[in-house]
């Protein structure tokens, strides 16, 4: 019974640390040109990297019109811009197609976290 209890304890611990430490991102392609993609930096880019979002999923930006980055793995093809890309571990697990204006946006955005248990910290 203790090695029973013993392995299921390693396990549950291996799991919780293994899961804290999954690489997060948010993976914004846009391109030159894209009026929505000028609103989003206009009205988001500067506070995102200080807020607990941006903290959580730091940004990374890929051109659309660049080959796909090959460390990261997408679930079906980018066509839109600008498109957010919830990446764990460098592969989707969220998308934003379009950007919705600022207030649906981090609506939006904390809803991806949330699914995949990203904890937020100021």
């Amino acid at each position: 019974m203790f090695i029973r209890s013993l392995f299921f304890g390693t396990l549950l611990a291996c799991l919780s640390v293994s899961a804290a430490v999954a690489e997060v991102r948010l993976i914004m392609v846009e391109e030159d040109g894209c009026m929505w993609c000028a609103r989003w930096n206009e009205e988001i880019s500067e506070i995102y990297p200080k807020t607990p979002e941006g903290k959580a999923a730091p940004l990374r930006r890929i051109d659309i019109r660049a080959p796909t980055p090959a460390d990261l793995t997408f679930s079906r093809p980018l066509f839109f811009t600008p498109t957010f890309v919830l990446m764990v571990d460098n592969v989707e697990a969220s998308r934003i197609e379009g950007y919705p204006g600022e207030d649906f946006f981090w609506g939006l955005l904390k809803q991806m976290l949330e699914r995949e248990r990203v904890e937020l910290t100021n």
